[in-house]
C-alpha cells in the first residue's frame, strides 16, 4: 500500500471504465463523517467525503459539551475538520447521494445528485437525521435558537429564563422536570399531549412547574427572538425558550438499493424516531457498510458522534486489512504452486 493509494485492491477487479475506486466513501460531512474520514486518511486510506453542505446544527450559535471546543460555531468546527481531512490526503466533494448499488465484482457505486457516480470498497454512512417538528406555526424559524430539544446542548444558554415545554407525547412531564434543572421558571403546555396523571401532577407541583391547558397555536416573536406562546383562546404566555420533542428520522433513503432499512429507536420507553441499526463498531446488517453519528443513534451529541466516527473508521480499516491480507496470502500461495511445477 503506497501513501494515500488504494491499498492492494486492483482497479482491474472492477468493470472497465468504472469510476475511480476509493477505499472508503464517507457519506456526510458532520462531526461523525469528518472524524471517520480523518481517522481513515491517517491510516493511509484513500477516502472521499460526499457532503451536501447543509449541516443540521447550522442554526445553533455554538457546539456544546465538546471538551476544549465548547461554544465553537458549528460551521467553524466543520471548516476546521475539513481542513484536517484534506491535510492528510482525504478528498471532499459537495453533493447529495441519491442512490447506491453493490457491484458484482465487490464494493459499491454511489450516484450523486449532479449525475456523477463514485465507487468504494467500503461505505461509512454519516448522514445524520432530519427533525420532524410539531405542527405549530413559527417553530421552524426559531429552531436551534429559541426552540430547542436538548438541555445538555442548550440548557446553559437559556438558564434562568422563562422556559416552556410543548407536550406532544407521554415523555413531556419527564422533559419538563429535566429542564427545571436550568430554570425555576418552567411551564408545561399541555397542547396535544396526554393529561398528566395524579402522581405526575404532584411531581410537577413539587418542583414548581406550571401546567397550562389548551392547544398552542403560534409564537409571539419580538426582535427576531421568542417572546411568548400563543394559545387557542387568544391568551399569550411569556416565554423565552420553547422545548419541543421532534420525531427524528435518519437520512437513509439512498440505502434502499442495498437492502438496508431503518427501524424504530426507543429511548426511555418511547419511540424517538427511525434509525439505522448497527453494532458497537457501527457495522450494519449489510457487509461493507458502517454507520456513525445521529443516523445510528438519534439522541447522540456532537462529541459522541465524533467518537462514533473514529470507532467505525478503525473497524473499517481493520476489515480492509483482513481482506488485503487474505488476497496477499492467495497470491503467495499461487506463486508457490507455480514454483513447484
Amino acid at each position: 500500500m503506497n501513501g494515500h493509494g488504494h491499498g492492494e485492491r486492483s482497479a482491474d477487479s472492477f468493470p472497465q471504465g468504472a469510476e475511480r475506486l476509493h477505499d472508503v466513501v464517507v457519506v456526510g460531512g458532520g462531526a461523525a463523517g469528518l472524524s471517520g474520514a480523518l481517522t481513515l486518511a491517517r491510516a493511509r486510506r484513500s477516502v472521499l467525503v460526499v457532503d451536501s453542505g447543509r449541516p443540521r446544527n447550522a442554526p445553533a450559535a455554538g457546539v456544546h459539551g465538546y471538551l476544549g471546543l465548547d461554544g465553537t460555531p458549528p460551521l467553524e468546527l466543520t471548516a476546521a475538520g475539513r481542513a484536517e481531512v484534506l491535510r492528510h490526503g482525504g478528498e471532499i466533494t459537495q453533493g447529495t447521494v441519491t442512490a447506491a448499488e453493490r457491484l458484482t465484482a465487490g464494493g459499491f457505486r454511489l450516484f450523486l445528485d449532479d449525475g456523477t457516480a463514485v465507487t468504494a470498497g467500503r461505505l461509512l454512512v454519516a448522514t445524520g437525521l432530519a427533525d420532524e417538528l410539531p405542527e405549530v406555526p413559527g417553530l421552524a424559524r426559531l429552531w436551534g435558537r429559541d426552540v430547542l430539544h436538548c438541555p445538555y446542548c442548550h440548557g446553559w444558554e437559556v438558564r434562568d429564563r422563562a422556559i416552556g415545554v410543548l407536550s406532544t407525547g407521554p415523555a413531556a412531564v419527564r422533559q419538563a422536570l429535566l429542564w427545571r434543572q436550568w430554570s425555576a421558571d418552567v411551564t408545561l403546555f399541555r397542547h396535544t399531549g396526554p393529561e398528566p396523571g395524579d402522581r405526575e401532577y404532584e411531581r410537577l407541583a413539587a418542583r414548581g412547574v406550571a401546567v397550562v391547558d389548551g392547544e398552542v397555536t403560534g409564537l409571539e416573536v419580538s426582535g427576531g427572538r421568542l417572546a411568548g406562546v400563543r394559545l387557542a383562546g387568544g391568551r399569550t404566555v411569556p416565554c423565552r425558550a420553547l422545548v419541543v420533542a421532534p420525531r427524528f428520522a435518519a437520512r437513509a433513503d439512498f440505502l434502499a438499493g442495498l437492502g438496508l432499512e431503518t427501524a424504530e429507536q426507543v429511548r426511555g420507553g418511547h419511540v424517538v424516531g427511525e434509525h439505522i441499526p448497527a453494532d458497537a463498531t457501527g457495522a450494519t446488517a449489510v457487509p461493507g457498510v458502517w454507520v456513525a453519528g445521529n443516523a445510528s443513534d438519534l439522541t447522540e451529541k456532537v462529541v459522541g458522534a465524533a467518537a462514533a466516527g473514529v470507532t467505525a473508521a478503525a473497524a473499517i480499516n481493520a476489515d480492509l486489512v483482513e481482506e488485503e491480507t487474505d488476497r496477499a496470502v492467495a497470491v503467495r500461495d499461487g506463486l508457490g504452486r507455480k514454483a513447484v511445477r
